[in-house]
């Protein structure tokens, strides 16, 4: 039987897998979830522990895809998406002390954890686009590295366009550059004056505007994609396997933004994967922290700081987990959602904070903190490390009175994505993979615009339709 997902909001019925990739947000601005959770048992768990991150994908993402794509159209898929990964482990595990280990998540081209699910995700936008013989745009806003995973996963594809938006000033000069060079004539590039949250605001009002989302075909590549989150639960699946998985329970650190990675590890608990702890990294953009520690979901301004990709006050995936923390009753959480659109707050009941609690821990680490991590790492282990790991690995350092299983952190990006914070911390200069040495002396091409949609959605409207 084919998986069928649904809205958040419950305005909609049930839509099927290739309609949630092209649609990304609801059209009743909720977001798609499972009807029902596929679950495997420990047993056919154990059967994966010596497959390859490839084989291990097509098993546990198959439940999602089933009736939308036959199983070799799909392995077709993920063999093509991780072909470029520059380590055969796709995701490898590297020993940080006892009981602790990082994760390697950035041996994708762009050098982020983001291309382990766009790569896979251009690759399902052509493969239906081709079917369907249609045309798209793909709208998305970046905090740094979802722009440039986007990009490289798309530039050049016949069927669509992709404009990404970014704040301008507001993301490191390699995270821009990897965006702005790329010359393809499908990729466009917007500098928005104003925060991150102000660009993830444009494009949901670009898709609640029905006549423009219409006129121009929309997509959304942004996490808030159900494809971009199905492809994340892999790699918590093959790290808790490496690890004693799934006889042994595995702890995760994510540093988190927007809440859709570690969004990725409750889908996998709710598939049957024994996870111990979630813990949820913040920096001082400290919403999560601050909802996990009191229930209160409330935002606060935008402060820039080392780790850009997580300068967030407003997690777009959070109202994903709020529906299943209010018994997955749209009418409560459309209230919620309503009350946080008109005051910027609301207020979790007990019960469901407590519900919250059971499985996630959360921690903010500030700059400080943050630097001191980082020269710890060299000095302590020898490994370099991004500031957004480093908030990780500081958060994973608090949460282990919480827990004594192994505890893996998320490395999100490679060091040099970030060459002055790592500079500033250990007086090293992480160097550029040859393959993207020359970028800083490439052409940058991209459009500065307000903050104001409709001066946004006249660009894009002008913008050269072919490929």
């Amino acid at each position: 039987m084919s998986m069928r997902f649904i809205s958040t909001r419950g305005q909609l019925p049930p839509a099927s897998f290739e309609d949630v990739l092209f649609a990304g947000l609801a059209g009743d601005g909720g977001l798609y979830v499972p009807e029902n959770w596929p679950a495997f048992d420990r047993d056919r768990l154990e059967e994966l522990q010596s497959a390859s991150y490839q084989d291990v994908a097509a098993e546990v993402l198959q439940p999602f895809i089933e009736g939308a794509l036959d199983e070799g159209e799909f392995r077709t898929l993920i063999d093509g998406a991780y072909a470029n990964f520059k380590h055969q482990a796709i995701a490898p595990l590297k020993q940080l002390g006892a009981n602790d280990w990082l994760m390697e998540l950035f041996h994708g081209p762009t050098l982020a954890f983001k291309d382990v699910a766009l790569q896979l995700l251009g690759r399902l936008f052509q493969h239906f686009l081709e079917k369907r013989n249609q045309a798209i745009t793909i709208v998305g806003a970046t905090s740094g590295d979802t722009g440039s995973a986007a990009i490289v996963a798309t530039a050049g594809l016949a069927h669509l366009r992709t404009v990404i938006l970014h704040p301008r000033g507001r993301v490191s000069e390699v995270q821009r550059r990897q965006m702005t060079t790329v010359h393809a004539r499908n990729i466009h590039n917007v500098a928005i004056e104003g925060s991150f949250d102000d660009c993830q605001a444009l494009v949901k009002a670009m898709f609640n505007d029905q006549d423009f989302r219409e006129r121009q075909n929309l997509a959304a590549i942004n996490s808030i994609n159900w494809c971009r989150i199905m492809a994340q639960v892999v790699y918590y699946v093959t790290a808790a396997l490496a690890l004693g998985g799934p006889w042994r329970r595995i702890a995760f650190s994510v540093p988190s933004g927007n809440f859709g990675d570690v969004y990725a590890g409750y889908v996998a608990a709710r598939m049957g994967l024994p996870i111990d702890r979630l813990v949820v990294a913040t920096n001082r953009n400290d919403i999560l922290a601050r909802f996990f520690a009191s229930g209160s979901y409330e935002a606060g301004d935008v402060h820039p700081t080392m780790s850009p990709s997580m300068d967030i006050q407003v997690a777009s995936n959070f109202e994903r987990l709020l529906f299943d923390l209010v018994g997955r009753d749209s009418a409560r959480l459309t209230k919620l959602m309503a009350a946080f659109a008109e005051e910027r707050r609301f207020s979790l009941d007990p019960d469901g904070h407590a519900r919250a609690r059971e499985e996630f821990s959360a921690y903010r680490i500030d700059e400080e903190e943050t630097l001191a991590v980082m020269a710890d790492m060299v000095e302590c282990t020898g490994e370099v490390v991004d500031p957004h790991t480093a908030v990780g690995i500081a958060a994973a350092q608090k949460a282990r009175c919480e827990t004594d299983s192994p505890l893996v952190t998320l490395a999100t990006a490679h060091p040099a994505k970030f060459p002055d914070a790592v500079f500033r911390a250990t007086g090293l200069k992480p160097a550029l993979p040859t393959h993207l040495q020359d970028m800083m002396v490439r052409e940058e091409r991209f459009s500065v615009l307000p903050n104001d949609l409709t001066a946004v959605q006249a660009h894009i409207d002008q913008l050269p339709t072919e490929s």
